[in-house]
């Protein structure tokens, strides 16, 4: 097996995980004010419902773009250490 290779991914890639996240970041702050004025329960769950999606959404941006530049990279490279560490990355996510 071969060294394994850094890469780098494009700026727009960075750009758009980056923008989701600091939405998902300002909806956990929502919650947790809603949480602090004693909002409904039910309004609380289904905000919280809203973030677990946009969490998962951004996993997926992150995993296609991972199958389509990395993955390939690594199928190229001999680098079977790289498809362990994703198939272990998706068992931890899927828990």
């Amino acid at each position: 097996m071969r060294p394994k290779t850094l890469h780098q991914h494009s700026q727009k890639h960075i750009k758009t995980v980056s923008n989701r996240l600091s939405r998902t970041i300002g909806h956990l702050n929502a919650i947790k004010r809603m949480i602090e004025n004693d909002k409904d329960c039910s309004e609380i769950l289904i905000q919280l419902a809203a973030v677990k999606a946009q969490v998962n959404n951004t996993a997926k941006v992150i995993l296609k773009e991972h199958l389509a530049h990395c993955v390939i990279h690594a199928v190229e490279e001999n680098d079977t250490q790289s498809i362990e560490e994703l198939n272990k990355a998706i068992d931890m996510f899927m828990k």
